[in-house]
């Protein structure tokens, strides 16, 4: 008797907790399946599985406004941006004041070198003054400018301040987002543009001329960015917050164009800067046609590399400057210049880059085709 009483007893027990099992899975799992299915959804009997359910796995999208971010990168280098006053010193008190010119600048050392470039300023006014971020005004020094590359170089007497966080050039590439800084108001006061880097253009020269000149900058960046005239000698900044370049202008057959000096060509104009050597740029004295497949073509050339003694009249004395080192070592028009001391000269490696690694004074050697001969002449720079 008692061992029927206790098997029922086992019997009512395993079906209560089957049963409980059963309906916690169909409480948590059947109906609120079932319940969001088109067929059962519409009854209310199965609504109320779907009202207290705990959500684990959720996504979310967060949305983060670009102008935002651009701020953010931008604050990395806007406090070593600085105005630049240029002032003409009048001595003759009864004529009429002329208006100052205000420009951009970059600090590039924390005692006060300050970097510009030389449209930004007028270089004939006699006192300059730079504006900072922390609102201080101080009298500034021209040093010099830079031949080279026309960079403009300024001192103010300061210290511990902001410098601008200088990248790698080599690394941007087109089509990469960029933004600039621009600060030529009469108040101290950033601007800021966004736009593309469109191309890095390797012959365009900054001769002011049609054809290249052996002893300017050759090779610059050129972007897609509006109103670029109210950002000379502003820098131009990538993604990562790093300086790729400062943006300069040049005109050419009557027309002003923009362009961006690359980060990595700006570091070996600093370096002079630094040290104050502005006057032992070397000179060649030579206009030439940088080398390309389709320079190639035109000329029929055998070669796409090198620079190419020319001008458009075919004038000696119109390609090779009288009196230069290039006249007195006996360079003559239509001479392909092949390398310098070795190195050879291409599209990554212009004629006027490799001649900026030596100074005035050196003597180098020339590797040139004339008359399908190669031969090698010595040039005193």
């Amino acid at each position: 008797m008692n061992n029927r009483i206790f098997k029922k007893s086992i019997i009512v027990l395993l079906v209560v907790l089957l049963g409980g099992f059963g309906g916690i899975v169909a409480d948590r799992y059947i109906f609120p399946y079932l319940s969001s299915s088109k067929l059962f959804s519409k009854y209310d009997f199965f609504k109320k599985f779907t009202e207290d359910v705990t959500v684990i796995n959720k996504t979310e999208q967060i949305f983060v406004k670009e102008e935002t971010s651009l701020s953010k990168i931008s604050s990395q280098v806007s406090a070593s941006v600085v105005n630049v006053l240029s002032i003409q010193q009048v001595s003759n008190k009864k004529m009429a004041t002329i208006e100052p010119i205000n420009g951009t600048g970059i600090i590039v050392t924390s005692d006060g070198l300050i970097m510009t470039y030389v449209s930004a300023i007028i270089p004939e006014f006699s006192e300059y003054k730079v504006l900072t971020s922390d609102g201080n005004y101080y009298d500034a020094q021209l040093l010099g400018t830079d031949t080279f590359s026309n960079l403009a170089f300024l001192k103010i007497n300061a210290s511990n301040l902001p410098v601008m966080p200088v990248g790698n050039s080599d690394d941007s590439k087109p089509g990469e987002k960029i933004i600039i800084i621009g600060n030529n108001m009469g108040y101290y006061a950033n601007r800021y543009a966004s736009g593309l880097l469109s191309n890095f253009n390797p012959v365009f020269n900054l001769s002011g001329k049609a054809i290249s000149f052996s002893d300017k900058l050759e090779g610059v960046f050129q972007a897609d960015v509006p109103f670029m005239k109210d950002y000379i000698g502003g820098p131009v900044i990538d993604y990562t917050g790093q300086v790729i370049g400062i943006v300069g202008s040049i005109e050419k057959n009557g027309n002003v164009e923009y362009f961006q000096i690359p980060s990595n060509k700006m570091k070996e104009v600093i370096e002079r800067a630094i040290s104050k050597d502005f006057t032992s740029n070397p000179s060649l004295g030579a206009y030439y046609l940088p080398l390309t497949k389709s320079q190639a073509l035109i000329n029929q050339l055998k070669t796409d590399r090198g620079a190419l003694v020319y001008s458009s009249s075919g004038q000696q004395g119109l390609a090779v400057i009288a009196g230069s080192p290039a006249q007195k070592s006996g360079l003559m028009i239509n001479d392909i210049i092949k390398s310098i001391n070795g190195r050879e000269i291409d599209l990554k490696n212009s004629l006027p880059d490799i001649l900026y690694q030596y100074k005035k004074g050196d003597e180098v050697e020339l590797t040139i085709v004339r008359n399908q001969q190669e031969i090698k002449i010595k040039v005193n720079l």
